[in-house]
């Protein structure tokens, strides 16, 4: 999967990362600072999300390569898609689902922990760390992204997938800190409901790839060119 395509999830999806992730921004301790270090404070926020992220899809990266090297690369790429399209056509909370494997509901219990407490403190450093904890948040729109890593054909294009995808959330992100204030909670729904909208897309996406993988478009061109009668 082409990294654009991570960085464009990242940055039209930001929408609903508004919506959810928001309240956590604005709580952050930067508030009274003057502009160019509470931009600072915000990018170091911003940059910890994106590197739990990149870490994540190493992670990812790794099983995206055992499927690449058994030859399933495009079946899982299809089979995922299949999945998320049913999740939006169904409106079924993939969070809430998530939530329900127990390791995940007292991984979030904990991270929650950890985020009350890092709020209370002051400190550029314990910025960078409250955004690596949020990286780890149960979110819909991450999974999409971690699905895309899961196509990677190795552990490094993985962790660029996610980096990327973390990179497209920060201008929205970035604008609504520094904004001071936060969208009420009618858009707040609004934005939520766009969810499905970009699982739909992306679930198309993934079908199409998963159905074209063995022969690219790159590939078809070049052996089309081989195949050109030459005259001698």
């Amino acid at each position: 999967m082409a990294l654009w395509t991570a960085f464009m999830m990242g940055l039209i999806g930001s929408l609903h990362c508004v919506g959810m992730c928001g309240p956590i921004a604005l709580a952050l301790p930067y508030q009274g600072n003057r502009r160019y270090q509470a931009a600072g404070n915000v990018l170091l926020y911003n940059l910890g999300r994106v590197v739990t992220y990149g870490l994540l899809g190493l992670i990812i990266g790794l099983f995206g390569r055992g499927f690449f090297l058994a030859g399933f690369q495009a079946y899982v790429s299809a089979g995922l898609g299949v999945v998320m399209l049913l999740a939006a056509i169904f409106s079924i909370n993939v969070e809430s689902q998530i939530l329900r494997l127990p390791w995940m509901n007292r991984l979030n219990e904990w991270v929650k922990i950890q985020l009350g407490r890092l709020l209370r403190q002051r400190g550029p450093g314990k910025l960078f760390l409250i955004g690596m904890l949020n990286g780890l948040l149960p979110c819909g729109l991450v999974y999409m992204a971690i699905v895309g890593a899961l196509t990677a054909s190795n552990m490094v294009h993985g962790g660029l997938y996610m980096a990327a995808f973390g990179l497209g959330t920060i201008p929205l992100m970035l604008s609504t800190a520094m904004a001071g204030q936060f969208i009420n909670l009618q858009w707040r729904a609004r934005l939520r409901k766009l969810l499905p909208a970009f699982l739909v897309a992306f679930a198309l996406l993934f079908i199409l790839r998963g159905l074209n993988f063995d022969v690219p478009i790159e590939l078809r061109f070049w052996q089309d060119m081989q195949n050109i009668p030459m005259c001698h």
